[in-house]
């Protein structure tokens, strides 16, 4: 349903810009979920973060606990949006279900550890703003999360393009 939205809202612009967009669909569509996927970050890691502090946690505390809280929700909501709308996952066992669900929060295991390692080392270690290495942090992580499920989480759908 929301791929015929969007094919819908498509039409309504000149052939050039629907060219570009089919194009580049699949990477406008990550770029579209990633914008949400880090909205979904932002909100429960600052939730996390005032709760932390309320709670009287030091930074060190404030900036892991806040990080892996929003990966778990931030995650979720991609791997939903991901499989669905972005990579049009076929996974349909549950034996497959479970290896590309698997495989893809492995990918994102690995890039939280680089999150909490650039949010240990920019807000802790450093003490540079909180939100603003924050969103270097998403930076880095979003390209990396393409990267790896482009490569190695939905390949099976890769192959077929």
């Amino acid at each position: 349903m929301f791929k015929k939205f969007i094919n819908k809202l498509v039409s309504l612009f000149p052939d050039k810009i629907q060219k570009i967009y089919y194009k580049y669909e699949e990477v406008l569509m990550y770029l579209f979920f990633g914008v949400l996927t880090t909205a979904v970050s932002f909100i429960t890691a600052g939730l996390s973060k005032k709760v932390l502090e309320l709670a009287g946690l030091g930074t060190d505390y404030v900036s892991v606990f806040s990080t892996v809280f929003s990966w778990i929700c931030a995650v979720t909501f991609a791997y939903v949006t991901n499989r669905i709308w972005v990579f049009s996952s076929d996974a349909k066992s549950k034996k497959e279900l479970a290896a590309e669900a698997l495989s893809f929060y492995g990918g994102r295991g690995f890039t939280l550890v680089t999150e909490i390692f650039i949010m240990w080392l920019g807000y802790s270690l450093l003490a540079f703003n909180y939100w603003l290495t924050k969103i270097a942090a998403n930076i880095i992580v979003l390209i990396l999360n393409y990267i790896i499920s482009k490569i190695f989480v939905f390949r099976k759908n890769n192959k077929e393009k």
